[in-house]
């Protein structure tokens, strides 16, 4: 799993067929050893140095100290455990399918146990008699757990496994087949299965589903269950899933992956995507988890919903399938993507269900309203290049496929048409693959402008410059505006490709081969020989590092500690771009975020109070703790609006070395509202005029923002206002470069 903290980022990666969905990019690694004590060790990584170390998490009483102390709590802060345990419309969906379904005593076995919490439900169904066991392989949650058990007198009713479901054993883990099976999570490790006899058959419960519903592992999760695990003809909670699709038009989802298309109009001469080498800058043809709810009203439906495939939970599911449809426009328009949801019939007779449908879809089988979670989103699918154009009453033909972990499609009209894009090149194979946001980043003609007037303010007398980061667009800026410079680039996380992307690139963009030069070094090694005994005249990043986009803003200020490491080989008028960075904030209204990372009391009749710490809980905390600053996209995050003025918290000048920096701020409301918590972000000046800034705000939709919420929210609002409990506040805050910690102190006046 992968969990991010102010000071350090967390990754690890289970071999195995469930795992947490975290909100930050796949990293690794966790290795485990087997012994009479459980022994895990967890990559820990500083974002700022880019340096990791291996922390040993030990299965004892001493343990749960020594790892907050190495892993700065909270721990589990960035998984969906808490958003998912704040979801009251799933748990009382499950609570009644469970009630419902387990009648009488039996076995029941939980993959993925989580926090326990479908345990304790399947235990307090069947009464003082019955059997559960709780398997969940991340030793950190199976600690968690037990604590929950605890506190709820569960410890005898429930046995915990800290084991991979698929390692488990019949007559050595558990006693026998089990009946039923329980999937009702947010994560890969959060699940339940069930042994019951009911008028002769058997249950089977389980907690594995993400947004897209197969990508944690469901499909195998299920096969090794019903081969090994279950007995045959076992029942199941949810008994059935359903996903749907809708064809849509967006152009802010179209900016998001066709970059070739975009770069047609833009006049700065920089091609990322050349003709003949279209796709070679690319994203990842997969359905991406989104909350479609925000951009509504920038969608045009072209279609009904349809369904695309169905599961059911009580047989062994195939590995792959796959699906013809005839799809109707119910519009004009141009086909951008192919957005998707699913639909949980948790019961047997179909009488209790659980949506993630967009708030446009309305159907009768949903009879509670499911507010604004993270844990579940849409999904969205983008249809290659520039979209499929599509008049009212025309059919297209949509070919869905599934394997064990993904859905796919494939699109085409029913009349032959030149419009159908293919959108492939013979690239062999280099391609490189970003995330949506950076291809839109790349794609979006504000953001290279600045670039472009960046570089050319500084002149072009520049022999020697070194690109820090993972940019692919300023190698190549560079080289252009500035023949005689001699171009060198880190590429810390893309490294080989991105090489055999740039040299490809410079030659379809007119420039030699070699004039971009790929340094195969990390900062802290380079020497004056790697470059030649020359000294570097300029130093420029976006900056954007690969697997950062997950992460804290000021996380990126990696290129500060990088022109720091770097300050032997710069010339003595060096240029710097950006040239310093603004932290800056502003006071919002996050209702549905606060309700979803506030603190856990009774969740369905068993106290979770003991977990608020280690899941990062904004409220309600012991004296002297304080919820984390978490990365989000604000504009998906539900309802919000903004509070008061933008004001600026503190500097970091990029033409010193890497030094702690303080700064204080008031605040003045300029709304009446109910102020939740304050937005961080950074601001990258680009030149040394101030007059080319990038701005990474809650009104940029391409960037995640810091949320730091409040323990308790505040009616605010501008001065004289009545009703309200602030007029201003103060907002303090330190940075300390040496574990790249932002230190964040609040005081309403």
């Amino acid at each position: 799993m992968i969990s991010v903290f102010p000071k350090t980022l967390i990754a690890t990666r289970f071999l195995s067929r469930t795992r947490p969905r975290i909100h930050t990019p796949k990293l690794t690694a966790i290795r485990t050893m087997s012994s009479s004590t459980q022994r895990m060790f967890q990559l820990k990584l500083d974002p700022i140095t880019g340096n990791s170390e291996w922390v040993v998490i030990e299965d004892n009483d001493d343990g749960d100290e020594s790892f907050a102390h190495n892993f700065h709590q909270p721990l589990l802060a960035t998984t969906s455990y808490l958003d998912m345990l704040n979801d009251s419309p799933r748990n009382t969906a499950f609570r009644q399918a469970i009630q419902k379904t387990i009648t009488k005593p039996c076995h029941v076995l939980d993959i993925g146990a989580g926090t326990g919490l479908l345990s304790m439900m399947a235990a307090r169904a069947m009464g003082d008699e019955g059997r559960v066991t709780a398997c969940e392989s991340y030793l950190p949650m199976v600690k968690l757990m037990k604590k929950v058990l605890r506190i709820n007198g569960m410890e005898g009713r429930v046995k915990v496994i800290n084991k991979r479901s698929d390692e488990l054993e019949v007559g050595l883990d558990i006693p026998s087949r089990a009946d039923a099976l329980l999937i009702a999570g947010a994560s890969k490790h959060v699940g339940m299965v069930l042994n019951c006899g009911l008028f002769g058959r058997d249950i089977k419960v389980s907690e594995i589903l993400d947004s897209e519903l197969l990508g944690e592992g469901l499909i195998p999760t299920l096969q090794h269950a019903h081969d090994n695990l279950l007995v045959e003809n076992a029942l199941t909670v949810p008994y059935r899933a359903t996903t749907y699709g809708q064809l849509v038009e967006s152009t802010f989802l179209w900016q998001l992956h066709d970059l070739h298309s975009i770069e047609a109009t833009v006049s700065d001469g920089i091609q990322l995507t050349p003709p003949g080498l279209d796709s070679v800058l690319s994203v990842k043809r997969q359905q991406y988890a989104m909350h479609c709810n925000p951009i509504q009203e920038e969608i045009k439906l072209l279609s009904e919903p349809f369904k695309i495939f169905e599961f059911d939970f009580w047989k062994r599911p195939e590995s792959s399938g796959e699906t013809e449809l005839c799809v109707k426009a119910t519009n004009d328009g141009r086909i951008h993507a192919v957005v998707s949801w699913w639909v949980l019939q948790l019961d047997r007779e179909g009488t209790i269900y659980y949506s993630t449908a967009p708030r446009w879809i309305s159907s009768p089988t949903i009879t509670s309203p499911v507010g604004w979670c993270d844990h579940w989103k849409q999904c969205v699918w983008f249809v290659p290049g520039s979209g499929i154009s599509i008049f009212k009453g025309e059919e297209i033909h949509l070919h869905a496929t599934h394997t064990e972990t993904s859905i796919s499609y494939n699109l085409d009209t029913q009349v032959p048409t030149s419009e159908i894009l293919n959108h492939r090149c013979m690239t062999g194979d280099l391609q490189l693959v970003l995330p949506p946001e950076r291809v839109a980043i790349y794609g979006d003609k504000g953001w290279r402008l600045s670039m472009l007037k960046a570089v050319q303010s500084m002149g072009r007398d520049h022999p020697l410059c070194l690109v820090a980061d993972d940019s692919v667009f300023l190698p190549l800026l560079v080289a252009q505006l500035s023949e005689a410079s001699h171009v060198m680039s880190l590429l810390p996380g893309l490294k080989e490709r991105g090489l055999q992307y740039l040299q490809a690139a410079a030659h379809a963009n007119g420039l030699s081969r070699n004039c971009i030069e790929v340094l195969e070094k990390r900062v802290k090694q380079l020497t004056m020989h790697d470059i030649h005994q020359k000294k570097v005249d300029l130093l420029i990043a976006e900056p954007f590092y690969v697997g950062h986009d997950g992460m804290l803003p000021w996380q990126n200020l990696r290129f500060w500690k990088d022109r720091t490491t770097l300050n032997d080989i710069l010339s003595e008028d060096a240029l710097i771009i950006p040239s310093k960075g603004i932290l800056r904030a502003c006071a919002i209204s996050l209702p549905d975020l606060w309700k979803s990372r506030c603190c856990l009391s009774n969740v369905e009749g068993f106290d979770h109070s003991v977990v608020n710490a280690t899941l990062g809980a904004c409220s309600n905390l012991p004296e002297l703790e304080e919820g984390p600053c978490l990365p989000f996209f604000v504009w998906q995050c539900g309802e919000f609006d903004v509070l008061s003025e933008t004001f600026d918290v503190m500097e970091f000048d990029f033409s010193k070395q890497i030094c702690l920096c303080q700064g204080k701020s008031q605040v003045k409301f300029t709304k009446t509202g109910v102020c939740h918590g304050f937005v961080l972000w950074i601001d990258w000046v680009m030149d040394l005029q101030n007059s080319v800034v990038i701005s990474t705000g809650p009104d940029r939709r391409y960037w995640k923002q810091g949320v730091k919420l409040l323990g308790t929210p505040r009616t605010v609002g501008p001065q004289r206002s009545r009703n309200v409990q602030a007029c201003s506040a103060v907002l303090e805050a330190c940075f300390n470069p040496l574990q790249g910690e932002l230190k964040i102190i609040l005081d309403f006046l």
